[in-house]
């Protein structure tokens, strides 16, 4: 089968196509034929060496398809269905075995296609605005990156809980996507003082959380934007790691940051199918929508990880094997 792995930490130009035998399935596992593959900026950390793996790896942790084969002690799924998994390395690939305990049915209605779409950046969006955060009618929001992945439905999702909106993006294209979103206001970051703007939306209030996938280019922005007692949830490192910090420097409006990871809160299988029920609803009552801005063939993946780091994407990003 084909499969793409990093031959080596380093940028896209490391990804490599190989073929691979199909893995069967150990007790506990299945099998899934993909039917597609999730672009994800975790993905590029793996490839880059700032999460290590032991090279050559095939990366990628999320993708959706049917259950193709099952191992001893498998009770959980049946030849035929249709999954969708996160959180097991190996899904650039044509078939992957995966932990059963693992994955999550996909509901009559929603595609394979936008499974493996938004199945790691949904179920991020939902424990950032229902756990991490519980965002609540009347908050002031704002979020970083607002035309990404993970930003899309986090404006959609905080807008269905009555949540204020401030959405962040560069150029006028992503600016109106998330209008069109729902955002009640809209900043360029690339030409405009977040911090300033935020200001002045809020009168001086500032933002109950702050949702950075960004990193260190809106690490400072962010802080700037909150509200006494707010919160910074850094959730991703998309132009590099953060800045250290003291500290100290929350003392000044009794702040808080955090550095979640999604599968802190889907660490078992309950809380996995909560996090996965939760998202299949919110996309079921059409509150939340998901745009698949371009996908790829799965031999292509160098190229859309050169467009994912270059922020030439918008939405989600599918490889098909």
């Amino acid at each position: 089968m084909l499969a793409i792995q990093a031959a080596r930490s380093g940028g896209p130009e490391v990804l490599e196509a190989v073929a691979l035998p199909v893995p069967s399935p150990a007790a506990g596992e299945i099998l899934v034929r993909h039917e597609a593959v999730g672009l994800n900026y975790i993905d590029t950390y793996h490839r880059s060496g700032l999460y290590p793996l032991k090279m050559p790896a095939v990366i990628g942790l999320e993708a959706a398809g049917t259950v193709e084969a099952i191992g001893d002690d498998v009770t959980r799924f049946q030849v035929g269905d249709r999954v969708a998994y996160n959180g097991t390395l190996g899904a650039y690939s044509e078939a992957a075995v995966v932990p059963a305990e693992r994955a999550v049915k996909v509901p009559d209605g929603v595609s394979l296609e936008t499974a493996a779409a938004v199945l790691l950046k949904g179920m991020t969006a939902e424990f950032l605005v229902r756990r991490c955060f519980h965002v609540k009618h009347g908050d002031l929001v704002l979020v970083h990156a607002a035309a990404g992945g993970v930003g899309q439905i986090l404006v959609q999702w905080c807008k269905a809980l009555g949540a204020t909106v401030i959405a962040t993006a560069g150029g006028e294209a992503k600016l109106t996507l998330a209008r069109e979103l729902g955002a009640d206001h809209v900043v360029d970051y690339g030409r405009e003082d977040v911090a300033a703007r935020v200001a002045e939306i809020t009168c001086g209030q500032g933002a109950a959380v702050v949702y950075d996938g960004v990193g260190r280019d809106t690490w400072d922005a962010s802080f700037k934007s909150l509200a006494r007692r707010g919160m910074l949830v850094t959730f991703g490192n998309a132009s590099g790691p953060v800045p250290p910090f003291a500290p100290l420097e929350l003392s000044g409006k009794s702040l808080f940051v955090t550095r979640p990871r999604l599968f802190d809160y889907i660490a078992t299988t309950g809380e996995l199918d909560e996090s996965a029920e939760a998202l299949f609803a919110v996309l079921s009552s059409g509150a939340v929508k998901i745009d698949i801005g371009q996908t790829f063939p799965l031999a292509e993946a160098r190229a859309a990880h050169e467009a994912l780091e270059g922020r030439r994407t918008t939405g989600a990003t599918l490889l098909i094997p």
